[in-house]
């Protein structure tokens, strides 16, 4: 008659260590999903659909005044000195410009310049820090208390030029 070994306990074995340990990395990953998730909210999703679907609708109506209106522009950055300069042309000569240069994915990157008339159809304004790579540029006059918009999706670079309503 051959002896039986004694069964050892279950806390020997390696099998319910590997399982207790695939459940134990899965809770300790959902965990941190979740406080992630939770600190850093999504700040592209809008709350009030409406409001954006009226601004949209406004916005349509600015480019197509900007379109009767003939209004173009040549947009020049210049990293080094700051300065940026807005070469205007149309049946338009605001008192003043909004360059507005947008991130699409992040909102801290976003840059708004108030541009100032110079000579001519020539305006000018400050940047503060330098705006390089994709952009939303948009161009923002007033026509007869009525506002116009000049509006591209760019990829920006020191002292290139970025036309807009071409």
């Amino acid at each position: 008659m051959q002896s039986e070994s004694p069964a050892s306990p279950w806390y020997k074995q390696p099998w319910p260590w590997f399982i207790l340990g695939i459940l134990g990395t899965s809770v300790v990953l959902g965990t941190t999903m979740l406080v992630i998730a939770i600190q850093n909210p999504p700040s592209l999703v809008v709350d009030n659909y409406y409001d954006v679907g009226k601004g949209i609708n406004t916005s349509l109506e600015r480019e197509e005044l900007a379109k009767r209106l003939g209004m173009k522009a040549q947009v020049r950055l210049d990293d080094q000195s700051g300065v940026v300069q807005v070469n205007l042309t149309g049946n338009s000569h605001p008192q003043q410009l909004v360059l507005s240069l947008l991130s699409p994915t992040q909102q801290e990157k976003d840059r708004r310049i108030v541009l100032q008339p110079q000579s001519g159809d020539l305006y000018s304004g400050h940047l503060e820090d330098s705006v390089s790579g994709r952009r939303f540029v948009e161009l923002i006059g007033q026509e007869d208390g009525q506002d116009w918009r000049l509006f591209e999706e760019e990829t920006l670079e020191s002292g290139s030029v970025t036309l807009l309503g071409e």
